[in-house]
């Protein structure tokens, strides 16, 4: 070996130990991230939407008789029960018809009592007598025609005589027949036709006033509902346009909001899950839903969906907008951590990165649950007590697995909340 060659083999030998050694000093790659615990803690599969307030109940009276207003009994914001008077119209016609049918119920009334307790109706009593003066002649006319045929045996009077007393007996019995006939027809069905005809009359004479009545009555408005008046459009004397109400009351005790929802969160709600209405101030305010429709607003494609909650204070108001949290599903103690703590793969799977207490990362593959606010219900993958990597997850998760291996992460410092600056 020239001295030439031995050289450039003693290069080459220094130039791959100095490699060798720069890669053995070269430090672990360190990532700096921020975790978080896995928590055993509540979580909810919750709904949120946007709602129209109604209230419970709402009754917009629209009068059934067109009159002016004669008098009105409340104020706006004036509270009132069930069967109050609220509205009176002008009732002088209404109160004149109805006397009228009065008095034409007590006519019907007294001709029913006098059909109804007579002993013999007149034309009864005309029958009998009809019947009875028959029957005297014709018993006359018998005795007539018995004497002249013994007169006719004992040779004192002619055939003739006979004959003509035979006539008249015929004709009596023929009288005498017709006449107990209509009696007793009208023993029969004369009282009871009467009767009926006195009761139609009294009935058709009740109905009458009734009705009457129903329209005097129709004058006086009152409240169907407990509830607060929310709208008085009129004054004394003014009239109300066909179908216009003129008093409008709510109950407000208790709302109902009204949202709509996709059709695959409605499945997952059933009536008397638990709800929250969050209003202009922010609180939220206990709810159940008391309706999932089971049709599909032909309009939007969603599902309406009623939440109903106590409002004794006032503070909800019907007409105005809130946000409805509507509560699918709760369980009591999950494996929560982070939202983002969960890292997906382009196919689709779920991970989380494990920091273990050597601060040296772990990439797990999770099952993931309910999420809701940013936390994310783990059923599978983590035990309680781990700690994840959340901000700075993604960086580790794109380092090869061999790479990741040798990355040794710091924990970013816990984030101090600013002091406001004193003025």
């Amino acid at each position: 070996m020239t001295a030439k060659h031995a050289l450039g083999i003693a290069l080459a030998a220094a130039v791959l130990v100095s490699c060798r050694s720069r890669q053995e000093e070269q430090p672990e790659p360190v990532v700096t991230v921020d975790v978080a615990p896995v928590l055993l803690s509540k979580i909810q599969r919750t709904i949120r939407t946007e709602g129209l307030l109604y209230p419970r109940q709402q009754a917009a009276i629209v009068p059934k008789v067109s009159a002016p207003v004669k008098k009105v009994y409340v104020r706006r914001g004036a509270r009132v029960r069930a069967g109050q008077l609220v509205v009176e119209l002008e009732d002088r016609d209404l109160a004149g018809a109805a006397a009228e049918s009065r008095a034409s119920l007590d006519l019907a009334e007294a001709t029913f009592e006098t059909t109804s307790k007579a002993t013999v109706p007149q034309e009864l009593q005309k029958a009998e007598l009809d019947s009875r003066a028959a029957k005297e002649a014709f018993d006359a006319a018998q005795s007539v025609f018995d004497n002249r045929q013994r007169l006719y045996r004992e040779g004192a009077i002619a055939q003739k005589d006979v004959n003509d007393a035979q006539v008249n007996l015929s004709q009596a019995r023929s009288q005498y027949e017709t006449s107990r006939k209509r009696f007793e027809d009208l023993q029969g069905f004369a009282r009871d036709q009467e009767i009926k005809a006195a009761t139609a009359q009294r009935n058709a004479a009740r109905g009458r006033s009734e009705s009457a009545q129903a329209q005097l009555n129709y004058a006086r408005i009152v409240s169907p509902i407990d509830g607060v008046v929310t709208d008085l459009p009129l004054y004394p004397g003014e009239t109300a346009a066909s179908g216009a109400p003129v008093v409008t009351i709510m109950d407000t005790s208790r709302v109902i909001a009204r949202a709509h929802v996709s059709q695959s969160d409605a499945a997952e709600l059933a009536v008397g899950n638990d709800a929250n209405l969050i209003g202009p101030g922010g609180v939220p305010v206990p709810a159940k839903v008391t309706l999932v429709n089971a049709a599909v607003d032909a309009s939007s494609s969603t599902v309406e969906v009623w939440a109903e909650a106590e409002n004794a204070d006032g503070k909800l108001r019907p007409g105005s907008s809130v946000r409805v949290e509507l509560i699918a599903r709760t369980v009591p103690d999950a494996l929560v951590i982070p939202q983002s703590g969960v890292l997906t793969s382009p196919t689709g799977g779920t991970f989380a990165m494990v920091i273990d207490s050597q601060s040296k990362p772990h990439l797990r593959k999770v099952a993931t649950g309910i999420r809701d606010k940013g936390m994310v219900q783990v059923t599978d993958g983590l035990q309680s007590g781990q700690r994840v990597a959340t901000t700075g997850a993604f960086e580790l998760f794109k380092l090869d697995p061999e790479v990741l291996a040798k990355t040794k992460v710091q924990i970013a410092p816990a984030k101090e909340e600013e002091e406001p600056e004193e003025s």
